[in-house]
């Protein structure tokens, strides 16, 4: 779902954090933009993201950080359906587009059996893909519809993540 609104919509501040940082530079490189489920509120939450940066244009998929008990419900089901997940994995709609990426635990999570056959997946702390184009890929007329089909490649991907954490499809 695209949020309008200038504060805390879709599309992502220009201003940088500069709290805690060296760069003391006042604004981003880039233009971020997350479409987020209709009831989510957070950024954490499943989402589609698009990112526009000299040099680097990508479509992200996912869930980046959910809290622990949201990362449990993706990780039960993962476990309890296997065979879904990896069909999600190795389909080619999504499999030829994006790549997995984010940060995953070195060990695997209490209650899950190391020797699951999916425990690097479930070792996962972040559920997020994503696909890269290039910038003129971006800059064509047919950009958004790209993007769109680049979305629609992850359906399954996010569909089987909005069931796991109980929202509807």
């Amino acid at each position: 779902m695209a949020d309008p609104r200038p504060v805390g919509g879709s599309i992502f501040r220009i201003h940088r954090d500069v709290r805690f940082s060296k760069d003391k530079s006042p604004y981003k490189t880039q233009a971020a933009m997350h479409f987020r489920h209709s009831v989510g509120k957070e950024v954490h939450g499943p989402g589609f993201y698009l990112h526009l940066e000299p040099g680097e244009v990508f479509a992200g998929v996912g869930m980046w950080h959910p809290d622990s008990r949201t990362l449990g419900m993706v990780r039960d089901a993962i476990a309890t359906k296997p065979a879904r997940w990896k069909r999600i994995m190795s389909d080619d709609g999504f499999s030829a587009q994006y790549r997995l990426g984010g940060d995953s635990l070195k060990r695997p999570p209490k209650g899950y059996d190391p020797d699951h056959p999916l425990i690097e997946d479930l070792k996962r702390k972040d559920f997020i893909a994503s696909k890269d184009f290039t910038v003129e890929d971006a800059c064509a007329p047919d950009f958004i519809d790209r993007y769109a089909d680049a979305c629609r490649g992850a359906a399954p991907f996010m569909e089987f993540l909005t069931r796991a954490i109980g929202l509807p499809w």
